[in-house]
């Protein structure tokens, strides 16, 4: 007996479809969170090199990098990218005409 198993499209946004509160807020911060942690082990720095550089401490910079986010702000990781040498760019724009307002975050 073979059962058949059901597919849904992605709406873009695994937080939208899981049905959480504040999903383009969540999507901005795990992109951003991402691009971080990234950087961190591109640089092949330690999660301590890292703290210092940061601000912060060793067990934030763990937490960060294995994507648990509640004690961040976007603000505050829009700081990390600035203290790791990146420029955080904000741009607003209208929508297009058919389609839904949406919230994305672009990595250069």
């Amino acid at each position: 007996m073979t059962e058949e198993i059901k597919v849904q499209k992605s709406s873009g946004n695994v937080f939208a479809d899981l049905g959480l509160a504040n999903p383009d807020e969540l999507l901005v911060k795990a992109e951003l969170a991402r691009q971080i942690s990234k950087i961190i082990t591109q640089r092949n720095i330690t999660q301590v090199e890292a703290a210092q550089l940061l601000g912060i401490d060793q067990p934030k910079i763990s937490a960060l990098m294995k994507g648990k986010l509640s004690g961040f702000s976007t603000e505050r990781l829009f700081r990390f990218l600035n203290a790791l040498g990146c420029d955080v760019e904000i741009v607003v724009k209208n929508k297009q005409s058919n389609s839904e307002a949406k919230t994305k975050v672009c990595i250069d």
